[in-house]
């Protein structure tokens, strides 16, 4: 029983680690974009593992993937040895990586990968000085907890960088938040000149952001702010890291990388969660004299190992083939328009944003910009009970947060957007 399982859970992890509802749910089965629990409840899944159920569940094309190699008898051999499903993994992701002569290292996780990025970075530039965006998030290791933006998840305040922080591209609140597009880019610009005269000494390796903010609550600034930021840095020889972790495969819907929309390339971007589609996969994409910079052996036990590789190639090869960067930005139009044409005028919803199937709304107390992440809780909660799964984010805790699977369905979306509206019109006490 459920029961019986949260007692056994509670008395052998530790506290830190977070459990969504009230009444936590187990999940036993999945099929297309539905999971069900183990009450035999059945959901709409509109989180998608934290965006990495990217394709959906029980898929005939990644299961027959990972099939046969399992028929193979070979799980794991090392990465010391040739992999054939990784380097035609790694050619596909080079190949649309949109950086020349890339290389591409395969990790386990984002977290992996955003410091193998910074472990280059630094190597490269001799210095372990790095930028880093305010409400950024890039995962539980030393180094990436070091350039995490966002005091929920620095879960150490030790740090082996020295990181100097850039403005986010909050449009609810914060020093820029009362500009106008252009105006913030512009003003994020003379920011980042003045951090670099200010705070920082001699060579700086890198500037590491992500294109929209993830645990952050779907943050992401104007279009163009990061062309802005990198004419400055290549004046100065600071590499650029798109951490594209949450942003990647097409999820925008507008771009394949969620860079791509600010009309630059970056010098090293990382990527994870959805390419594996469940399976532990990620890794960094660099130009070849960037990704050389590593002095020292180093190589990853189970990054890109035969069964995620072959797990991976398979999401890829399904990704391209339905076009389902196309279908993020239609379907996800449904869900960014319903909710701003339902909810959006509400006092109690700040903003509505995002792109593709990478959508927020964000709760703050009635006629003002206070967050409510109470509000936030019983929307999230009652939209459970209506059989709808939803994330939660932002600095505060007052974002719901939404990232389905990229073959969510033009009725699948029309359904979840109808349980939301009525969670949040039923749980701020707005007549249906």
């Amino acid at each position: 029983m459920t029961d019986d399982l949260l007692a056994r859970h509670r008395a052998v992890l530790p506290s830190w680690m977070p459990l969504y509802y009230a009444e936590p749910i187990e999940l036993v089965s999945g099929s297309g974009r539905r999971v069900t629990d183990a009450q035999g409840r059945s959901y709409l899944d509109f989180f998608g593992g934290v965006l990495t159920n990217m394709i959906g569940y029980d898929i005939p094309e990644i299961r027959e993937a990972v099939e046969r190699q399992l028929a193979t008898g070979v799980a794991h051999t090392s990465t010391l040895y040739l992999i054939r499903q990784q380097v035609e993994l790694a050619e596909k992701i080079a190949q649309r990586s949109g950086i020349p002569d890339a290389r591409v290292f395969f990790t386990n996780s984002g977290t992996e990968a955003n410091e193998a990025a910074l472990l280059v970075a630094t190597n490269h530039r001799r210095s372990h000085q790095i930028l880093a965006v305010r409400n950024s998030y890039h995962g539980r290791s030393y180094a990436a907890m070091g350039v995490t933006g966002n005091r929920n998840w620095s879960a150490s305040g030790l740090n082996p960088l020295q990181v100097a922080w850039l403005h986010s591209g909050d449009r609810v609140r914060g020093l820029l938040a009362r500009l106008n597009a252009e105006e913030q880019v512009d003003a994020a610009v003379e920011d980042l000149r003045e951090v670099l005269a200010t705070q920082t000494a001699g060579d700086v390796a890198a500037l590491i952001a992500e294109p929209i903010q993830g645990v952050g609550g779907f943050v992401h600034p104007p279009d163009g702010l990061f062309a802005g930021w990198k004419k400055v840095l290549d004046e100065h020889g600071i590499l650029f890291i798109a951490d594209e972790v949450q942003t990647g495969w097409g999820r925008t819907g507008e771009h394949f990388w969620g860079y791509q929309a600010h009309g630059v390339t970056p010098d090293l971007l990382t990527f994870a969660k959805g390419i594996g589609n469940g399976f532990a996969l990620a890794g960094v994409v660099g130009r070849a004299e960037v990704l050389e910079s590593v002095p020292a052996i180093s190589f990853s036990t189970f990054g890109g190992n035969p069964i995620s590789a072959a797990a991976g190639n398979a999401v890829l090869d399904y990704l391209i083939a339905h076009d389902l960067q196309a279908n993020a930005a239609r379907v996800g139009a449904i869900l960014a328009d319903g909710l701003r044409s339902a909810v959006g005028g509400l006092d109690c919803v700040a903003e509505v944003r995002g792109k593709g199937l990478m959508l927020g709304v964000e709760f703050v107390r009635p006629g003002s910009s206070e967050p409510d992440p109470a509000l936030t809780n019983r929307v999230f909660e009652a939209a459970r009970d209506g059989g709808l799964l939803t994330g939660k984010g932002g600095l505060y805790g007052n974002v719901l947060r939404m990232g389905p699977p990229l073959t969510l369905t033009e009725e699948e979306a029309r359904e979840g957007l109808a349980i939301l509206v009525d969670a949040i019109r039923s749980a701020s006490g707005v007549a249906a």
